[in-house]
């Protein structure tokens, strides 16, 4: 099975950017340790852009692929309804997509606290760094056994 990470704008610069905040794991850190956790079985295919329509076109990919998606669409989240209906493309294939964040939206700015992504995702997990991340992968190996269709959100709550 292929996993696709997909980080949005900024996430190039984790590490070094507000570690206060997101803590002091590159891109690279978290993408070695998801592949170590997912094991030889699981290609692990991370991947960050600045441009909103390079996601887009990746959780395309997704929907024609059947890959699963861990998604950090970064402060795209918060401005993209293009992303939810690309998010809903790739979850209408009963493919999981599972929202991450290092740090806890609901716990920081109001404008943060708007998500246009979370009522068409899997799930979520926010607030655990690196963590954040493995559970996600966690998710989405639950939700790829078989006989189980990971990709219907069990319901649709949008945050405004």
């Amino acid at each position: 099975m292929r996993i696709l990470v997909l980080n949005g704008p900024n996430l190039n610069r984790l590490g070094t950017r507000q570690p206060d905040v997101y803590g002091t794991d590159t891109l690279d850190d978290i993408h070695a340790a998801l592949q170590n956790a997912a094991g030889d079985d699981v290609e692990i295919d991370g991947r960050q852009t600045n441009h909103e329509g390079d996601l887009v076109g990746w959780l395309h990919e997704a929907a024609d692929t059947g890959s699963p998606v861990i998604l950090n669409a970064g402060a795209l989240t918060h401005t993209s309804v293009a992303l939810h209906d690309a998010i809903a493309i790739v979850i209408e294939t009963g493919t999981p997509v599972v929202e991450v964040h290092l740090s806890n939206p609901h716990r920081r700015e109001a404008f943060r606290q708007v998500n246009f992504v979370a009522s068409a995702v899997t799930g979520s997990v926010t607030g655990f760094g690196l963590g954040s991340y493995l559970a996600a992968l966690t998710a989405i190996q639950h939700a790829a056994r078989p006989g189980r269709r990971g990709g219907a959100p069990s319901h649709a709550t949008a945050t405004r």
